[in-house]
């Protein structure tokens, strides 16, 4: 289970492995299951984009295809999301910490979304964490879905295009970069949780 759960959090290993449907659940069980928060979205989006460039046969789909992929899990994985924070509601705020539930990451959540409103959707697409448990904060609350899927397609389409073609592009101009994975991989994963610590950090000294 451990080693399984290790190759879950390797970008590189899911993609290998576990080819374009397992990428595609892992986008969708990251923004929409509350278990996913501990995996890989944001480096593994930006290391298929890599890869289609410099390995076209691994994924074995053209960069607008796997856009389009993506967009799609990370949508539906959002509107589970939301319609699980609808049917647990309040609930979720009485259920003690576990393995794979952490109430604080819920808490972090609810104040990242009383500061920024809806466009906490768009935004939080860009931080662990909080692009797990937005869409269902967004359910427990009862936001507008029509609102809600507004900001849906919008911050999934951001931040898919984003890193995915940025990614492309440069595995195109510099077909070398996918030898320092390892390294891009680190690099993603400090940038993107500083924020995240430091919101729950300024709060919880509030």
């Amino acid at each position: 289970m451990f080693e399984f759960l290790k190759q879950l959090t390797n970008p590189e290993s899911i993609i290998t492995y576990g080819g374009l449907w397992l990428l595609l659940f892992i986008v969708f069980a990251e923004t929409g299951l509350f278990i996913g928060f501990f995996l890989p979205g944001d480096s593994l989006i930006f290391i298929s984009g890599l890869l289609c460039a410099t390995k076209p046969t691994l994924l074995n789909i053209s960069i607008l295809g796997l856009i389009i992929s993506l967009i799609m899990a990370a949508v539906l994985g959002n509107v589970f999301g939301y319609w699980f924070g609808k049917k647990t509601g309040e609930a979720l705020f009485q259920k003690k910490d576990n393995f794979l539930f952490k109430k604080k990451y819920l808490i972090t959540t609810q104040l990242f979304y009383h500061k920024h409103g809806g466009k906490s959707l768009i935004l939080g697409r860009f931080l662990p964490i909080i692009r797990t448990f937005a869409p269902i904060l967004a359910g427990v609350i009862s936001v507008d879905f029509k609102k809600f899927m507004l900001y849906n397609i919008i911050g999934a389409t951001l931040w898919i295009v984003s890193l995915a073609t940025s990614a492309y592009f440069l595995g195109k101009e510099i077909p070398a970069i996918e030898n320092y994975i390892g390294y891009i991989v680190i690099f993603l994963i400090i940038i993107t949780t500083i924020p995240v610590f430091a919101t729950y950090l300024k709060n919880k000294k509030k």
